[in-house]
């Protein structure tokens, strides 16, 4: 009996900390107000040029300039070479220093593609762009691009999927599957890994053992570089980029299995970098954030990771690696989210969707 009355005690403390925990979510949800600046086709990355204006691509190959004040939409002729190819077109674009870099599917010939970099002098009518980086070798393959691209000083971090070829990604002397490393200008940094003891990693590799990472970022509070991974069924992390490592895909699986349903690897093993946090089942990580605002203070040095299929906003504080704390901020609220950008002067956060740009802000 009194084995009963506990079993019902804990139980019932149990379900009360549970609606505890989601009037927490529920309320936290309810003071976010979620406005719809514009709308676009597929957009895919996004950069702030200054306090009002923002560079935006859509996968089917157009680059466009928003004044967040105006709402006014001017479409910015190019160059590139692009072939919207599945999961590819264009992707990731970056402003820094008047220049313009940029992510895409390149056109190889004969459906034959690449995920490259080319960079621009920034100018409003038409970006005159010129490849920096070119992953060999080009696949016919129209899975797993990556690619998002982060500037810290004078070097250049861009992720490169493995083109959904797997082991491919234990192959230093190809590039998919991995992190690059090179100098803003596209040449190759002396102290990369190939000429600090691996020899027959290709020289612009920084790291390997990557599927699909779609979400690059610089912590403006430690300086690192944070990325996210899109798993299989399965096995989606944030990690830190650690120099010469590798996250062991495909002889890791991350707690994910293959979309047949047979497994991949074991979650981690020794000798292999440890992501810092993971979801199984896959929540379709998408881009990152470290925040640094005044609009969500409290947010300051946690991580926002946006999801595709999963349509949310979750929150990790990993300032204790040993204890890293989730929160989801918002789920079903403005679909598919593909990437964030913080405002760099009121914090206030800005989504792309799938149909459109989104601006969250406190109510």
């Amino acid at each position: 009996m009194v084995v009963d009355q506990n079993f019902r005690k804990v139980k019932n403390l149990a379900f009360f900390l549970f609606l505890f925990l989601f009037n927490i979510t529920v309320s936290l949800a309810e003071s976010l107000s979620f406005k719809k600046i514009i709308n676009l086709d597929n957009p895919w990355g996004s950069s702030f040029i200054n306090n009002e204006k923002l560079l935006i691509t859509e996968k089917s190959g157009k680059i466009k300039l928003i004044n967040l004040n105006s709402k006014k939409i001017s479409e910015i002729n190019h160059n590139l070479n692009y072939l919207e190819h599945g999961q590819g077109g264009l992707m990731d674009i970056l402003f820094k220093n008047n220049y313009v870099y940029i992510s895409y599917t390149e056109n190889r010939g004969n459906w034959k593609t690449s995920t490259s970099i080319a960079k621009a002098k920034f100018d409003k009518k038409k970006l005159e762009f010129y490849n920096i980086f070119q992953a060999e070798p080009p696949i016919d393959s129209g899975y797993h691009f990556g690619s998002r691209i982060v500037i810290k000083d004078n070097y250049l971090f861009a992720s490169v999927g493995e083109r959904n070829k797997g082991m491919i990604a234990q192959d230093p002397s190809k590039h998919p599957g991995s992190i690059i490393r090179i100098l803003t200008n596209g040449k190759i940094p002396k102290d990369n890994p190939k000429f600090e003891g691996k020899s027959d990693w290709l020289p612009e590799i920084y790291q390997i053992g990557i599927r699909n990472p779609q979400g690059l970022t610089l912590s403006p509070f430690d300086r690192k570089i944070y990325m996210s991974n899109h798993g299989a069924r399965g096995g989606d992390w944030f990690g830190e980029v650690k120099k010469g490592e590798n996250y062991g895909w495909k002889i890791l699986g991350w707690g994910g299995t293959n979309y047949s349903g047979l497994p991949i690897g074991p979650k981690w093993k020794p000798g292999f970098t440890k992501a810092i946090h993971y979801w199984t089942p896959s929540i379709a990580t998408s881009a990152i954030s470290i925040y640094k605002g005044k609009e969500f203070n409290e947010w300051n040095g946690h991580a926002l990771i946006t999801s595709l299929k999963d349509q949310s906003l979750r929150k990790l504080n990993f300032e204790d690696l040993s204890k890293v704390k989730e929160e989801i901020i918002f789920k079903n609220k403005i679909g598919r989210i593909r990437d964030i950008q913080v405002h760099p002067s009121n914090g206030k956060i800005y989504f792309l969707g799938q149909d459109g740009l989104w601006l969250m802000e406190n109510i």
